[in-house]
């Protein structure tokens, strides 16, 4: 299907990745080294269209202006860290031995596993084979995204990716890497269950993650009226990100989808039309995470997914706040204070 790509990757392989594995005397923990190349290669264009691009626009057209951009720092560090040993692929290559030893995935040639599986004939189109996986991975992310916000204890986590209140395109890596866990497990689990290939699963975070990093970006300009219909752009997604509004509190749980907006418009979740609001959260057990340093940020969203993993509220879908004790309440005016109604 991309022909030029696994040249790239012997390439990069064999004058760089496997030397240095060979010196490092690391080469036999990695499996394959190729996936190792691969991984690398993606990271680096992604951080390098960031940074080139993306980050640019931000200073041409934003979407809200920053006298000091302090807080978008960690961020860098973050997307860093993320995107060279954190990313959802090298869940997918730990994943799929286990799979194929359960018998879901059949290797290099996937039989009767997977989308093919079901529709043998999809072997002669790539192109459609592609889009039908990517159509697959993103309805899978919608709908894990609104596990992340619906359930006390996995919000627990992602709230510190929604504590940033200078919401700009390093944001999307941002985040806790307990959540990055979970994430990594879902979405790598799909990839190994529908019979996607490496190289094609690594093409579909690719997409994945850059139009994440773009709908990101402090930008006022979105796609237009007819393509924002269909795919997420800045606009779209920085309502997500919007502090709670107390006289619409259900205002802010919306546009949850990753590339495509389609399924918001399916599934009711979908705004439109919304002037750019200020974004981050109220609640002071999450927004503090904005004055700490990296290793102080997952320590306390460790300690938030502790006391909700371990209390009856913590089970209970909706829109929590946290007490000093880490245990969540239903959300409501006392998020402003961080003060627990009585429970």
């Amino acid at each position: 299907m991309f022909a030029w790509w696994p040249q790239l990757v012997d390439a990069f392989n064999q004058h760089a990745v496997t030397p240095l594995l060979q010196g490092l005397g690391l080469l036999e923990h990695f499996g394959d080294p190729r996936d190792v190349a691969e991984a690398l290669i993606i990271a680096a264009v992604q951080v390098l269209i960031i940074g080139a691009i993306f980050r640019p626009l931000e200073s041409l057209a934003p979407a809200e202006r920053w006298s000091d951009r302090r807080l978008t720092r960690i961020d860098r560090t973050y997307t860093l860290i993320m995107l060279f040993g954190l990313n959802p692929l090298f869940a997918y290559l730990v994943l799929t031995p286990l799979a194929r030893l359960a018998g879901v995935a059949g290797g290099e040639a996937q039989g009767d596993a997977g989308l093919l599986g079901l529709l043998p004939w999809l072997a002669g189109y790539p192109w459609l084979k592609f889009a039908l996986y990517y159509l697959l991975f993103d309805f899978t992310y919608y709908w894990m995204h609104r596990a992340q916000h619906w359930l006390p204890w996995w919000w627990a986590l992602h709230s510190l990716h929604h504590s940033q209140r200078q919401m700009g395109c390093w944001c999307n890596d941002r985040g806790s890497y307990v959540d990055g866990l979970l994430q990594s497990v879902v979405l790598g689990a799909f990839g190994v269950v529908i019979g996607v290939e490496p190289d094609e699963f690594a093409l579909l975070m690719f997409a994945g993650e850059l139009v994440q990093c773009y709908s990101h970006t402090n930008v006022r300009f979105g796609f237009g009226r007819v393509f924002e219909r269909v795919f997420v752009d800045p606009k779209f997604h920085r309502l997500h990100h919007m502090v709670v509004d107390e006289l619409r509190p259900n205002l802010h749980n919306c546009n949850f989808g990753q590339v495509l907006s389609v399924w918001d418009q399916l599934f009711g979740t979908a705004r439109y039309g919304i002037a750019p609001r200020p974004t981050g959260v109220l609640d002071p057990m999450v927004d503090i995470d904005n004055e700490r340093g990296l290793v102080a940020m997952q320590w306390g969203a460790v300690r938030r997914f502790w006391g909700a993993l371990w209390s009856r509220a913590g089970w209970r879908p909706g829109d929590v706040g946290f007490g000093p004790d880490y245990v969540p309440y239903p959300s409501g005016h006392d998020r402003v204070t961080g003060q627990p109604p009585d429970r």
